[in-house]
């Protein structure tokens, strides 16, 4: 068992353990959650000095390697753990790499700040703490990327492939689809934008999320 995997389903590490899970990987579960201080003890901020979760320490025969930041640590995670078949999560092409670098930053740098306010403002926050108004200007701005995702899945579709890289799921949807999934208390925006709604559906009915969530 070379991979540790530090974090809870319920944060931003639910990415390396969906991956992980995907993989069918034998892995190590810290549940370390962000509250408490867990996080910030010192033997885990020598793991990760930024004292957040997710990380991920893969013991290798060269060494330890540890990854920070739950993007790189799905996408480590598909790359080194996973084959290249055209069958797994992995790319499997210069083409679906090239996917899952794009779309993952673009997830995190396009709509992960507005998804988070529409999921806290909609849904998660007690109902008196919530600010509708701050919900509505982040679905304003989500709009601008949902175009562009949803203009994407209309071309995979015209081209017969169902997800964002390739025909199959893969560690891009993954990414892509663990940060868009908050915006679903949204109903104008799904509405909107069917393609991208539905994507988000199929990828949060993988069994291997509906495994990760269970974990708790």
């Amino acid at each position: 068992m070379s991979l540790t995997i530090y974090g809870i389903p319920a944060s931003r590490a639910v990415r390396p353990l969906w991956a992980a899970t995907e993989l069918g990987l034998d892995f190590h579960h810290v549940k370390l959650s962000y509250q408490g201080g867990g996080n910030r003890t010192p033997a885990f901020l020598a793991i990760n000095p930024n004292g957040r979760v997710p990380a991920v320490v893969d013991a290798r025969p060269e060494g330890d390697v540890v990854v920070w930041e739950s993007m790189a640590c799905a996408l480590y995670i598909a790359r080194h753990h996973g084959e290249a078949d055209g069958v797994s999560i992995t790319p499997a092409t210069a083409r679906e790499d090239a996917e899952a670098l794009r779309w993952s930053f673009w997830a995190m740098t396009e709509t992960e700040t507005d998804a988070l306010t529409v999921l806290m403002h909609r849904m998660v926050m007690p109902e008196e703490r919530r600010k509708p108004d701050l919900a509505a200007a982040a679905e304003r701005r989500l709009a601008v990327p949902l175009r562009v995702i949803e203009q994407h899945l209309q071309g995979q579709k015209d081209a017969g492939q169902s997800f964002l890289a390739a025909a199959r799921f893969t560690v891009t949807d993954l990414c892509a689809a663990s940060v868009l999934n908050w915006a679903r208390p949204s109903r104008t925006l799904m509405a909107e934008h069917p393609l991208t709604h539905d994507w988000i559906l199929r990828c949060m009915a993988r069994p291997a999320y509906v495994q990760v969530r269970e974990f708790d």
